[in-house]
């Protein structure tokens, strides 16, 4: 069971890199809101074959239903956090706030969810999240917090994004336990898109959301299928080992884009980059190894 959760977490990994990539792209192209609602739509239509038997049983259960539906919703509202964190802030110093998601993930694993890392594996995630911290910070003056919370526009949304989407990733972990991981993924995209329905319904309206479908769709589709791909093996690998551990290991993908956009985009990393990208690396790797 540990081998492959193991395996689905760097599956996540792998997936999210690639993913975020495509993201950057797609949001670009067609807005923030509309890649939310493809992103949900593919996933919907593409896990129905693997759940629809297992509907009825789940909306006989009051509790599951809860959990999942709050997942949902708190799915919509990182989003919109982060967007508009993106959109207000510098990249640069925007980034790393939104890296603190991870400490949120294992603080909540750890109180909410009684799980009990061993003081080695603490001291591991201690270590990538150090490391991916390095890696997508470039300059050391990016990094106080304290001066930029209130100085620095989006920062304060990063701070909140950050919060929620660690929440995020805590409850698709026990959502994925208390259900299935497929089950978790498919009635979440369910919530979140009618939330981006309601809201592009009552605030921007609901222009273009076919033709940019169908004019981006290459960008469109791959998005989605990376960005539905990383969740479902992150809910499989919650589903097999500690929550903690799962993000911990699919979270480093955020140092691995910095090398992505070192060879795709021919961006220039700085020394301090590349050690936080090979600090994150061996951490999840030794911490993969001795779990």
């Amino acid at each position: 069971m540990h081998i492959l959760g193991i395996i689905f977490a760097f599956l996540a990994l792998a997936c999210w890199t690639f993913g975020d990539f495509f993201i950057q792209k797609s949001v670009r192209l067609v807005g923030n809101l509309k890649t939310l609602v493809y992103i949900g739509v593919i996933g919907i239509i593409g896990i129905f074959p693997f759940i629809y038997g297992k509907l009825v049983p789940l909306f006989n259960n009051p509790n599951h239903l809860l959990i999942l539906t709050f997942t949902g919703v708190i799915i919509f509202f990182a989003a919109i956090f982060d967007f508009e964190a993106l959109k207000q802030g510098k990249l640069a110093i925007i980034e790393p706030v939104l890296g603190m998601e991870l400490p949120v993930t294992i603080a909540l694993s750890v109180i909410l969810w009684a799980e009990h890392p061993s003081l080695t594996q603490y001291l591991l995630m201690a270590s990538a999240f150090f490391g991916i911290i390095l890696a997508i910070t470039i300059h050391h003056t990016h990094l106080h917090y304290h001066k930029r919370i209130f100085l620095e526009r989006g920062v304060l949304f990063a701070a909140l994004g950050a919060i929620v989407m660690g929440l995020v990733n805590f409850m698709v972990g026990v959502s994925s336990q208390e259900t299935s991981p497929l089950m978790a993924i498919w009635f979440t995209n369910v919530v979140f898109t009618l939330c981006c329905i309601i809201y592009m319904a009552r605030i921007t309206g609901f222009s273009g959301i076919l033709s940019d479908f169908t004019k981006n769709l290459k960008i469109t589709l791959t998005t989605s299928i990376f960005d539905n791909g990383a969740w479902i093996f992150f809910a499989f690998a919650a589903s097999l080992i500690p929550i903690s551990i799962a993000t911990t290991v699919s979270e480093s993908y955020i140092a691995l884009v910095v090398c992505l956009g070192l060879f795709l985009n021919k961006e220039k990393v700085r020394w301090h980059q590349l050690v936080g990208v090979t600090v994150a690396i061996t951490s999840i790797i030794i911490l993969s190894a001795i779990t």
